[in-house]
């Protein structure tokens, strides 16, 4: 790893910056930190529990949520390396166990699918299997019941359940529980200190926890299940976040020269597997882990994560030598990472981050009949309908997820944003994002909606 500068010249800047950023969007405490040619970054504002008013250091563990799934994804290629796991062999040669919605699916999904959400597995579905090291292997036996939302390799559908699914896989290859390939496959070999995967090995560390509402209040549940890990369980400090983000920007290699992964893994992770069908801010399509996106014409990868109560966002664009990640724990994370990166991005690199996402100026020729009805899966139904002389779109939770999310059931109106496409506000920070209805081959008919496809069912 290449040291940090004892102080880095503008470490008080950007302190000061999301500091008062942080403020006006309402959030309780946030992490930065920033890797730009050479230099360390690192700032940190607010609280990490408002309700015990500790404040947020730099050395502070968040939980990074859904970036996991990059880590889970280099740890699973470092198999393919190694032969142990193959991208595009069906899962059921490895896993004779395996049972999904149908024997299709069972037969011939493979970890490329699972890495690059084409499996169509229902991807929300959050069970708790207990905190026990079998946790993985009970979640792997549930997905049996779990209907498909789409045809193998259809569509683009985000999914969860196939991230913890590669988790057990690499379990049942290795015979090694996921917690500990992290520790020995990536934490110890980059000599990160404060990462980890279990509360247990959290709360030896000043922890943030999440929080809702405005005032924000502290989140009833620190933590999702244990069967989440692998999609998004690991808690890291901006430091450490970065120091993993330069694996990938070295070519795999560590700062010593020890090789965790071969640079052919590392540009097939960073080499577009599917285009998502829309505009979407976070990028244009997905990798083998990493969504793939474009910022005033240079590639970036990077992701977003998700928890209770907590957000997390990371972008690199390797031309430049630049990757910045956020942590934040509540509020409108959505607004400051927005305004922040924009102004980051700007200032160091003279890169212009993509401008947000805005109805069309001009008519757009909508039929309400292409788009209305009901879409369902198991974890999620939205009804398309038409209000006031435009279209709404309703977003309800079910099941597990309903018990967890912050607004179980919200209404967005959609504005045309061009045919099929169509774009919804966001009312935790007035931002827009796209939805998308489509039809595929065989007729049936989609909404894709927060990275989900969803199937029309009436």
């Amino acid at each position: 790893m290449t040291a940090k500068p004892t102080v880095p010249p503008d470490t008080a800047h950007w302190t000061a910056r999301l500091t008062a950023l942080a403020a006006r969007h309402s959030v309780p405490g946030a992490g930065l930190g920033i890797w730009y040619q050479g230099r360390w970054i690192e700032a940190a504002a607010g609280l990490a529990n408002a309700g015990a008013r500790i404040e947020a250091t730099t050395d502070t563990l968040w939980q990074i949520g859904s970036i996991t799934k990059v880590w889970t994804a280099t740890a699973a290629m470092g198999l393919v390396d190694e032969g142990a796991l193959t991208l595009d062999r069906p899962l059921v040669e490895v896993m004779p166990e395996l049972r999904l919605a149908d024997e299709h699916l069972t037969r011939s999904v493979t970890l490329r699918h699972l890495l690059a959400h084409t499996s169509g597995i229902d991807g929300d579905y959050f069970p708790d299997t207990g905190r026990g090291d079998d946790c993985l292997e009970r979640y792997a036996e549930l997905l049996a019941d779990l209907p498909a939302c789409h045809p193998l390799g259809a569509t683009m559908s985000y999914c969860n359940a196939g991230y913890t699914l590669i988790g057990r896989v690499m379990e049942r290859v290795t015979g090694i529980r996921w917690d500990a390939l992290m520790r020995d496959r990536l934490f110890r070999p980059l000599g990160l200190t404060h990462t980890a995967t279990l509360p247990d090995d959290v709360l030896r560390h000043r922890a943030a926890t999440g929080h809702y509402g405005d005032p924000p209040q502290v989140v009833a549940e620190w933590s999702m299940a244990r069967s989440t890990g692998p999609t998004g369980l690991i808690c890291s400090t901006t430091a450490d976040v970065l120091a993993f983000v330069r694996l990938h920007l070295d070519g795999g290699s560590t700062g010593d020269g020890t090789r965790l992964l071969s640079g052919d893994s590392v540009r097939a992770m960073q080499t577009p597997q599917v285009e998502l069908p829309g505009p979407y801010p976070a990028g244009r399509a997905w990798g083998l882990g990493w969504v793939l996106g474009e910022w005033d014409g240079l590639a970036t990868y990077g992701h977003d994560g998700s928890t209770i109560g907590q957000s997390a966002y990371l972008r690199v664009l390797p031309e430049v030598d630049l990757a910045i990640c956020l942590f934040a724990n509540g509020g409108n994370a959505g607004a400051l990472y927005a305004e922040l990166f924009r102004e980051i991005a700007d200032d160091l690199a003279g890169v212009s981050m993509p401008a947000p996402l805005l109805p069309a100026e001009a008519p757009v020729d909508v039929d309400p009949a292409d788009v209305t009805g009901v879409y369902e899966r198991s974890s999620t139904r939205i009804e398309v309908v038409e209000r006031d002389g435009g279209l709404l779109l309703r977003d309800r939770f079910t099941g597990i997820l309903a018990g967890l999310a912050e607004r179980p059931e919200t209404e967005y109106p959609l504005r045309p944003l061009s045919p099929g496409t169509f774009v919804a506000r966001r009312p935790d920070d007035g931002g827009w994002m796209p939805v998308a209805f489509f039809t595929l081959p065989d007729g049936s008919r989609f909404v894709h909606h927060g990275g989900r496809a969803t199937p029309k069912v009436s």
